[in-house]
């Protein structure tokens, strides 16, 4: 138990870090995983005999409200094809998990997930180089910093 208390601070800490950062990367990764989490739950809760009805609502009404975050956060203007094509991605996402929990068939939205898991590793190594980008700019900048201090 006091693991499972754990990791929920963990994740808790996670995303608080990356919503009061100024990185927008991070918090487009947080969703992007938080989203993943909560489809996994809710298929889990579907395909179970005995689910849980109460657990599987919540993790299709989270589910949804993620979705609504990453679609409003889309920068139509800026992103144009790879906005207008991740909108149509977590619109079919929305329309499958409506239409699970209505018919209790996940196929759609387990063909969603692996979409969106794809989507989320390609943020991650977008957020990786650009974390490395800025490493690399704050190492160089600290050289020259350096070598105007001790100038030869």
């Amino acid at each position: 138990m006091k693991s499972k208390m754990a990791m929920q601070a963990y994740r808790n800490a996670d995303r608080e870090a990356a919503a009061e950062s100024n990185e927008p990367h991070a918090l487009i990764s947080v969703l992007l995983a938080e989203l993943l989490r909560h489809i996994r739950s809710y298929i889990a809760c579907v395909t179970l005999p005995k689910a849980d009805r109460k657990k599987e609502s919540e993790h299709l009404a989270k589910s949804l409200m993620l979705i609504y975050g990453l679609q409003s956060s889309l920068n139509f203007e800026q992103g144009g094809q790879i906005a207008d094509n991740l909108f149509r991605l977590y619109e079919y996402a929305r329309q499958q998990l409506l239409k699970a929990s209505k018919t209790k068939e996940v196929d759609g939205v387990e063909a969603a997930a692996k979409a969106l898991e794809e989507i989320n590793e390609a943020w991650s190594q977008i957020q990786t180089k650009a974390a490395d980008d800025h490493a690399s700019a704050n190492d160089h900048a600290s050289s020259v910093n350096q070598q105007e201090a001790n100038p030869s």
